[in-house]
């Protein structure tokens, strides 16, 4: 069994087919159709979220600027045989997949590469911070907007103003409500929307638990529409993606259950019941060959070989040191401009070490 996901066999693959054959996600970088093979899902991890709703938008530049300008050069996220096996787990469990690893390891650039390999949209990016709550990335409710233009509406019949300028309603409910990343992924959609939950462990201690239920049963309601559904049953809302969709009776209900990806940098442990409901991914830390991947993913062929010392360099300090693969990335940028000793000086300024020195 593996150690980090018991119930997962060593190089099993479902229904005993080869280790290629049952990858949905191949991480070779090139898009394909291959999300339509998924098979349903098991039977507790099946939604029915009505009707439908149109997919999300294409990738965006969000997508351009983690995987590469120059990703056509370059696999852009190269997983290894293991990972590759537990990426395609939580594919076919609809299981959240919790990465973890060092700062500048690739855990949020997994969730572009997913995207953009299985043609999935739009990533959609929601950071955490201390004060983050559940509720932001459900949906927000301006209610002081709407108090403020109903009461310059009034105001203004009152006062013998226009009435096409200030309705009575102005807009309605909707038009104050907005659907944050995790309301906008749990829309009931065809195919699944990938949702980048980052860096989770700069939550307070109670998200990882206010998470649970949503994740479980991908559905929440939205109280303030609920209130209305006898006289209003359906609501049109915007989304995180700026498109309007329709809510139907205060609730939203998944379909596709979305790839979510939790990322955590290890600055602390999360509750038992949030890693019950996970795939559990650790990223080492890269070798040579997947550096000097991305170095060309991102700067190209030319600046990846005038590069190479850097990146040995790089490599040296990093069995002693934390660092981050965009240090890297910015020495090989900024000194491809300068000349030695200028260029030795400007990289060693650039790429420093982020733990404290033992």
């Amino acid at each position: 069994m593996s150690d980090t996901n018991p119930g997962i066999p060593d190089g099993a693959a479902p229904g005993g087919r080869g280790a290629r054959e049952w990858l949905i996600y191949r991480g070779a970088g090139e898009p394909h159709d291959g999300i339509r093979a998924l098979p349903k899902p098991p039977p507790w991890r099946d939604f029915d979220g009505q009707p439908l709703v149109a997919p999300g938008p294409a990738t965006d530049s969000a997508s351009t600027r983690r995987l590469g300008a120059f990703r056509h050069l370059a696999e852009m996220h190269r997983p290894s045989a293991d990972e590759l096996e537990i990426i395609n787990a939580a594919l076919y469990l609809r299981r959240p997949l919790l990465v973890t690893g060092d700062p500048g390891t690739g855990k949020s650039t997994l969730a572009h590469s997913v995207a953009y390999e299985l043609g999935l949209g739009r990533v959609l990016h929601w950071p955490i911070v201390s004060r983050t709550a559940l509720g932001d990335g459900l949906y927000h409710y301006d209610a002081i907007a709407r108090l403020q233009d109903t009461q310059i509406a009034a105001s203004s019949r009152a006062a013998g103003g226009p009435a096409a300028a200030f309705p009575a309603a102005p807009g309605g409910i909707g038009s104050y409500l907005r659907l944050g990343p995790l309301g906008t992924a749990l829309l009931p959609t065809a195919v699944p929307r990938v949702l980048l939950i980052d860096e989770l462990d700069k939550s307070d201690i109670d998200l990882p638990n206010d998470l649970l239920n949503v994740l479980e049963e991908g559905e929440f309601a939205i109280p303030e529409l609920e209130r209305l559904a006898e006289r209003e049953p359906e609501v049109e809302v915007l989304t995180d993606d700026g498109a309007k969709v329709t809510v139907r009776d205060g609730r939203i209900r998944c379909n596709a259950f979305p790839f979510v990806v939790l990322t955590s940098n290890g600055e602390r442990d999360f509750p038992a019941p949030l890693l019950r409901r996970c795939i559990h991914l650790a990223l080492g830390k890269p070798d040579h060959e997947r550096l000097a991947t991305v170095v060309r993913a991102h700067l190209g062929d030319e600046l990846a070989r005038v590069g190479e010392d850097l990146i040995a360099r790089f490599l040296d300090r990093s069995r002693t040191e934390q660092l981050a693969t965009d240090q890297l990335l910015n020495a090989i940028y900024l000194t491809h401009h300068a000349e030695p000793p200028t260029r030795d000086r400007l990289a060693d300024t650039l790429i420093q070490r982020l733990d404290p020195p033992r």
